[in-house]
């Protein structure tokens, strides 16, 4: 009987259970669809992933904030700044204590080129999450576009303590060069390469630092050592290139240029070094190719023009050099040595007036080449001015005495000019030369005393 009785009472005990425990009404879930959305986007398949974004936009009547946040993503990959900062927004509307947010409008903010109302809003984004290295990264990078380097120096050293990435070392590296400080540069530099030794990047960038400051055997080590991890860096195949074929290698010079050929055939400093390896070799019709073609490439590098000035000089085509090196003035007109060589042409064209001023020029602009003063002189003592060659010549001996304490070593074509002036000027041999270089077939023979030709190593 007991048995009967539990088995009768079991059914309705089950029945009392559904009876108190109604199923729940089905509620519309916003986020439904965003794992399908966030799947076709890193797929890149755009197009379905905005099908899919419009669907639940419209099903949430524009209240889902990831779909929102994702097709303003794609409108700014697809170039569509506006649009899809007006979307951030309207994300940082819906969720407004969320930094990723409104680092996102930031970010088409500066990408708009409003630098000063994007730092505006990665700050309000830093007091939502004060560790985060990409807001300090990026307000350091905004602040170096408005040349407040102060404050970009500060924001990116907040962001290496947080957190040390490469990006942000390169960045801060740049920071102090457009500041001036190569030395503060270098030392970031080194930090980078201790942390990151096999990053290519930085081991040419202080390579290339190394390079412009003179320190060949440092910078041969660190492009090495970039080349090692990566043979086919152009930029470090260009500056090893540059150091050797201002040594006067220009055949192995011209072998590493071969390389960067094949990666980079439209580079305008490659053909400007091809074309001075040529000039190098005395092979000025190739040299005048080449650099013709640096020149279509980059019409507006001044250096381009001053070697192709240089080489016209050389083959005494002084009607072609006047047309680049003035050319070269206007784009460079603080560099004394490009006024040196147009007076040298004006010269040849008997356009004495002109290159008379423009010695002038180059005298009041280069205070250390004693070339300028030694030309200077001479076409002053050829038309009869020998109190004003007497002055410039007396000049160039005062600059040449500073580079003798610094262990210059002169060309010989300058010190048998000199000497030559020097009698004509009947002021005896007061100059105490220094031995002649080494090698005096890798200086080159030009109009006047010899001028440097200019490579570029690429720019760090």
């Amino acid at each position: 009987m007991a048995d009967e009785e539990n088995t009768l009472t079991l059914p309705v005990a089950s029945e009392t259970k559904k009876r108190q425990a109604p199923k729940a009404p089905e509620l519309p879930i916003l986020e439904r669809r965003n794992w399908l959305i966030h799947l076709h986007y890193i797929r890149k398949d755009y197009e379905t992933c905005k099908a899919m974004i419009k669907e639940q936009l419209q099903e949430t009547q524009g209240m889902c904030e990831y779909a929102i946040y994702v097709q303003a993503l794609i409108l700014r990959l697809e170039g569509l700044i506006q649009p899809s900062l007006e979307l951030f927004q309207s994300c940082a509307i819906l969720n407004p204590t969320s930094p990723d947010n409104l680092k996102q409008v930031a970010r088409s903010l500066f990408l708009l080129g409003k630098h000063k109302a994007a730092i505006e809003v990665y700050h309000e984004a830093g007091k939502l999450n004060e560790k985060d290295w990409e807001i300090n990264h990026n307000l350091g990078v905004c602040y170096s576009f408005i040349k407040d380097f102060q404050n970009s120096e500060e924001q990116l050293n907040a962001a290496l303590k947080l957190k040390k990435h490469d990006r942000t070392f390169m960045t801060l590296g740049k920071v102090h060069l457009l500041a001036g400080d190569t030395n503060k540069a270098i030392e970031v530099y080194k930090s980078a390469v201790e942390f990151s030794p096999e990053n290519a990047e930085l081991l040419t960038t202080l390579g290339l630092l190394y390079l412009q400051l003179g320190r060949y055997q440092k910078a041969f080590e660190h492009l090495g050592n970039a080349l090692t991890y990566d043979p086919n860096n152009y930029k470090a195949i260009l500056a090893a290139g540059s150091m050797m074929q201002t040594h006067g290698d220009f055949d192995v010079a011209m072998n590493k240029y071969r390389v960067a050929a094949c990666m980079v055939p439209e580079s305008p400093p490659l053909w400007n070094n091809i074309g001075m390896c040529f000039f190098g070799k005395k092979k000025y019709v190739a040299a005048i190719s080449c650099l013709k073609r640096a020149h279509y490439l980059s019409p507006f590098d001044w250096k381009v023009l001053y070697n192709l000035g240089l080489v016209h000089l050389t083959m005494q085509q002084y009607a072609s050099a006047f047309h680049f090196l003035s050319a070269a003035t206007n784009l460079q007109p603080r560099l004394g040595e490009l006024y040196m060589l147009l007076a040298v042409a004006l010269t040849n064209l008997e356009d004495v007036d002109n290159a008379r001023r423009s010695y002038e020029q180059a005298v009041a602009l280069d205070q250390s080449n004693p070339l300028v003063n030694l030309n200077f002189a001479i076409l002053l003592y050829n038309h009869g001015d020998k109190k004003g060659a007497l002055q410039q010549y007396q000049e160039m001996e005062r600059k040449v005495n500073i580079l003798n304490d610094s262990n210059t070593e002169f060309d010989p074509e300058l010190m048998d000019m000199a000497q030559k002036m020097a009698a004509a000027l009947q002021v005896g041999e007061s100059l105490e030369w220094t031995k002649p270089v080494k090698d005096p077939k890798s200086k080159q023979r030009r109009l006047g005393p010899p001028v440097k030709p200019l490579a570029a190593p690429s720019s760090p």
